[in-house]
Parts: structure tokens; C-alpha cells; sequence
């Protein structure tokens, strides 16, 4: 007779803890069609999120269809890189326009106009804010399309940005999450992802302008069809009409999706360099590990639409 197996101690691993083993990675939506782009060299920098674009000069006006083939590219990758750009601020605007209404950001420091948002950090600059898993402007009604970040100063190593795609982030989901946060919605604020920094002075003129907001914790992808996590650390606070520890619980499970890093793309970055990037469709995450250098960003944002 076969020996019986050696007995083991009791173990468990906590419920809904990460779990390890083969993910689902779809980059596209089932019933996508991929088709070859004819207008630019595309490089994937990622298995579902992250490519190069090479070929395209930015400071020179699109035409319809080189709009509308970037347009996919965003769509099927998530987050497009453009190598050695130096594009004058007035360039890196007019091309976010292509994609709608920019938009203007009281909290953050500005550049040579409202639209720009100027990142200077490293040394003696502020300490930063921007190392933690979000999607901008969550706490708007209106959350950001996208973005076009350049970066104008760049250390010698380090101060890499990261991003995630949160349609990968819930199809990795239990069937059981899934069930509990179908319908569901969480509140955003900007004050937990500021006042971490700013003081009640600059903070409390800004609470009638930006008060808190709901949105669905699964939203769809109004071009795509996708289902998104839409909860991040920097501004989701609850989730509605759940008892606090029950949310903080839940919410704590959700916003660890995007740590997985086969839903991730790491770009290094040179001076010169933009990135274009889907805010409704991914999260982010500028890596702090470049002091006393410096690193200087600017940051055009694009205008939404509500979540739905």
C-alpha cells in the first residue's frame, strides 16, 4: 500500500490576499480587431499596457488620420512614449488639444500658462506627492481624459514613472469581488492626497471648488466598452453606504491591484521625452528615488468626461 502523504501544519493565506500564478492579460477588449499602424513605428514596452511611438514629430500639427491612428494606439496601449521631443510648452498644448478641452489645476504649481503644470523636484524642492498609485483628478466630476507629460530635466539615474492598467487590475478579480462591487460607488476627495503637504491656509479656499464626488468603483471605458477599477489611494475615501471598516477593508483589497506587476509598464526616462497616457483607463506612479537630483516635469491634462 502507497505510505500515506506526510501530514502538514494548518495554514491559510489571509481572504482576498494577492495570490500568485498565471494572470488573465487581455490588452484589448475580446472583440477587438488588431490592425498594423500605418502612420508610425509602434514598440511595445509591455505585455498589455506601454509602447514606443517612433516616427511622429509632435511639434507639427495632425492631420485626421495620424489623430485618429494615435487615438487607437492610446486606446490598445494605454500609455504611448515619444522619445526626444523638446517640445516648447505652446507645442505640447496645442497637441493635447487634439483630444479635447484642456485643463487647469489650482493645486499644483503652474508653468508658463494655467494649462501647465510644472513638476520641479529633488534637492531642496518640496518633498513629493506623486509617488503613490492614483489616476489625476479623480475628485474632479469630470476626471481626466488623459495627459502629456515632458520631462525638461532628468537625473542621471532614477525617477522612472510607472503605470497600470486597471482593465487587467478587474479582470483579475474574484468572481466574488466582482458581485460585491457591481453597482457599488466610492467617494473621492482631494484632501487626502493633499493635505498629506499643504497646509489648512491654502487647502480650506479650495474645498467649495472641489467638493467630494461619487463614482462608480467599476466604470466602463467610454470608447472601448471596458470595465475599469476606478478607486486609487491618493483620493478614494469609502465606499457608499458601507459600514467604515467593512469599506476600509474592501477598499484596501481594490487599490493593492494595481501593484501587480504584470499589469505594469516601467519607462526611464531622457530629457525630451513625452508620455500621452489614458487616465481613465490606468493609474500611475513617479518613482521617488533620485535625490539630491533633480527631476522637472510638465503636464498638460486633458478634460474628461463623468464616469459612468
Amino acid at each position: 500500500m502507497p505510505a500515506d502523504p506526510p501530514a502538514l501544519r494548518p495554514a491559510r493565506v489571509p481572504d482576498g490576499g494577492l495570490y500568485e500564478g498565471r494572470r488573465t492579460l487581455r490588452r484589448v477588449p475580446a472583440d477587438w480587431t488588431d490592425r498594423p499602424y500605418d502612420r508610425f513605428e509602434l514598440v511595445p514596452q509591455g505585455r498589455v499596457i506601454g509602447a514606443e511611438v517612433r516616427g511622429v514629430d509632435l511639434s507639427r500639427p495632425l492631420d485626421p488620420a495620424l489623430r485618429a491612428e494615435l487615438n487607437r494606439a492610446l486606446l490598445e496601449w494605454k500609455v504611448l512614449f515619444f522619445r526626444g521631443q523638446h517640445l516648447e510648452p505652446a507645442a505640447q498644448r496645442d497637441f493635447a488639444r487634439n483630444w479635447g478641452e484642456l485643463e487647469t489645476n489650482p493645486l499644483l504649481d503652474r508653468g508658463s500658462s494655467a494649462e501647465v503644470v510644472r513638476f520641479d523636484k529633488g534637492g531642496d524642492a518640496a518633498p513629493t506627492f506623486e509617488n503613490v498609485w492614483h489616476a489625476d483628478v479623480t475628485f474632479r466630476e469630470r476626471p481626466a481624459l488623459g495627459a502629456v507629460l515632458q520631462i525638461r530635466e532628468a537625473p542621471p539615474v532614477g525617477g522612472d514613472t510607472m503605470w497600470a492598467d486597471m482593465a487587467a487590475a478587474y479582470d483579475n478579480l474574484s468572481d466574488e469581488i466582482k458581485e460585491r462591487i457591481d453597482g457599488a460607488t466610492a467617494v473621492h476627495d482631494f484632501l487626502p492626497g493633499f493635505a498629506r503637504f499643504f497646509g489648512p491656509e491654502r487647502l480650506a479656499p479650495m474645498q467649495e471648488v472641489f467638493p467630494p464626488v461619487e463614482h462608480p468603483v467599476v466604470r466602463t471605458h467610454p470608447e472601448t466598452g471596458r470595465k475599469l477599477l476606478f478607486v486609487n489611494t491618493s483620493f478614494t475615501t469609502h465606499l457608499t453606504g458601507m459600514p467604515r471598516r467593512e469599506s476600509d477593508e474592501l477598499l484596501r483589497q481594490l487599490v493593492q491591484q494595481a501593484h501587480v506587476p504584470e499589469y505594469q509598464v516601467r519607462f526611464r526616462w531622457q530629457a525630451g521625452d513625452v508620455a500621452f497616457w489614458d487616465n481613465r483607463a490606468t493609474q500611475h506612479y513617479a518613482v521617488d528615488d533620485y535625490a539630491p537630483h533633480r527631476r522637472v516635469a510638465e503636464r498638460v491634462a486633458i478634460a474628461g468626461d463623468r464616469p459612468y
